[in-house]
């Protein structure tokens, strides 16, 4: 009877021990799971400083693997002219990018990060990229499905430098020509703004026919996250001043500047970027009102709120004055990635204590990380976080560079000069020899291609490859 009683205390010991020892099922490792699934079961496993190291994004110039892996840091991006050398090749930019993604799938629980950048006229900050007309170029052509073929273009480049996300479109509807940024801008008429929108599935690909409105949709390895911006009246103030405050009531502000959001939403954008601006005195990275009781509540967007660069140090005058106050007021708004540009240990730890002392309830912050996974699950980071050294060969694709040249022939613009208006100017006379083309852009790449390339506020000279002779345009 003992030697039975001592077997079954071995089998029930056995069993208990194999029972504690069964392998933690990690579903939101398993792509054949439910997004929701893996969502839940990612963040129900990640501390508050994994959760505060995904809402933050920063500068190329300031990371290395090691702050990629200690400091969960969930995004990092190129500012204008932030590149890892000068006429860097896109192998040069792959490398890059991969040796920060390792780091970041080095920590405990290898999540990646997301790359972002300014490709707003094909990847612009990248020499021998593409280069496309810019946003009022291509508002002139009346072609969404041109514009849909240069965002497919652009997300092929941007994935031939390892990069992942685009800062892009910019859906401001410009109404000021001394607005400096017009140029970003597709009209000053809302409903060509709409129709341009058709970018967006061109840089992330068609959204499903079964897909839920709202939801971020990006369609495999050759599409790229886009970011609608800037949320929301930058093309409205006053007198056009930059970063000024647009006055206009809540109807005005529904009928001009924010229908191309709506169609950004509808079509999948995976993430919507804050404006500098105000809106009648309330600058925009603080409006809970426009961010979460109307972006998120009444237009039932999914993906994430991402605020422009250093866009919370600009809440307060002279900025970064209370940076704390600014922290709480953003991330209370509803800003769920940071773009913080540089000095991440005060954003860390000025988060990390707002939450710790409950002046920011974990629930923002839960649901700013869930929007952020739910853009990194949907892009298939999990699965594909490295890019191969093959995706260079798109950089500056002929039949791309073929495509710009379309679009640079259907924006061209003539203004008539002179008289008489009984004469047609056009078409020009076939026996004319010679056209004079005069001015300091007439042979001048840099000058041609204008403000985000290169550099932040472009360049002139020859700054990138290209064809900019009339002949040969």
């Amino acid at each position: 009877m003992a030697n039975l009683s001592l077997c079954v205390f071995i089998i029930l010991s056995m069993w208990c021990c194999t029972t504690i020892a069964q392998p933690d099922v990690m579903k939101y490792k398993d792509p054949t799971q439910p997004l929701n699934v893996r969502i839940k079961d990612l963040i129900g496993r990640m501390t508050l400083q994994e959760k505060v190291g995904q809402m933050v994004q920063i500068d190329r110039s300031v990371a290395t693997p090691d702050v990629m892996r200690n400091y969960f840091i969930g995004s990092l991006l190129s500012g204008g002219g932030s590149v890892p050398a000068k006429e860097a090749s896109p192998e040069t930019w792959i490398n890059m990018v991969n040796d920060f993604q390792r780091g970041s799938l080095s920590t405990r629980l290898g999540i990646p990060m997301i790359y972002g950048i300014d490709a707003v006229h094909g990847n612009s900050n990248v020499f021998n990229a593409t280069i496309f007309p810019h946003n009022v170029g291509l508002g002139v052509t009346r072609d969404p499905e041109l514009v849909k073929k240069i965002g497919a273009a652009t997300a092929l480049e941007v994935r031939a430098t390892g990069i992942n996300y685009a800062f892009a479109p910019c859906v401001a509807v410009c109404r000021d020509p001394r607005w400096g940024r017009c140029f970003e801008s597709f009209s000053e008429d809302p409903n060509i703004v709409r129709e341009m929108t058709e970018i967006i599935p061109g840089l992330q690909g068609e959204i499903p026919i079964d897909g839920r409105k709202g939801v971020p949709f990006v369609d495999g390895q050759t599409k790229i996250a886009a970011s609608a911006k800037h949320f929301v009246g930058d093309g409205g103030t006053t007198r056009g001043i930059n970063e000024n405050d647009t006055v206009i009531d809540f109807h005005g502000l529904l009928s001009i500047h924010m229908p191309p959001y709506y169609d950004a939403v509808r079509k999948g954008v995976a993430t919507i970027m804050v404006s500098y601006s105000s809106w009648n005195g309330v600058k925009m990275h603080r409006s809970k009102e426009l961010i979460t009781g109307f972006l998120k509540n009444i237009l039932k967007f999914r993906g994430f709120v991402i605020s422009d660069f250093q866009g919370i140090d600009k809440m307060t005058d002279p900025p970064h004055a209370n940076y704390t106050w600014s922290i709480q007021e953003s991330v209370g708004a509803g800003i769920d990635m940071v773009m913080v540009g540089y000095n991440y240990f005060e954003f860390i730890d000025g988060l990390t204590y707002l939450v710790n002392n409950n002046y920011i309830p974990m629930s923002r912050i839960d649901d700013a990380v869930k929007r952020i996974l739910r853009v990194k699950f949907v892009m298939g980071l999990f699965e594909n976080p490295l890019t191969d050294l093959s995706m260079a060969k798109y950089l500056g694709e002929q039949d791309h560079r073929d495509l710009a040249r379309e679009a640079v022939r259907k924006s061209l613009v003539l203004l008539k000069n002179g008289k008489p208006v009984d004469q047609p100017m056009l078409p020009l006379p076939k026996k004319s020899t010679k056209i004079l083309v005069a001015g300091t852009h007439a042979d001048n790449i840099g000058n041609q291609c204008g403000g985000w390339t290169i550099e932040w506020h472009g360049e002139s000279g020859n700054i990138t490859k290209g064809m900019h002779h009339l002949s040969q345009a």
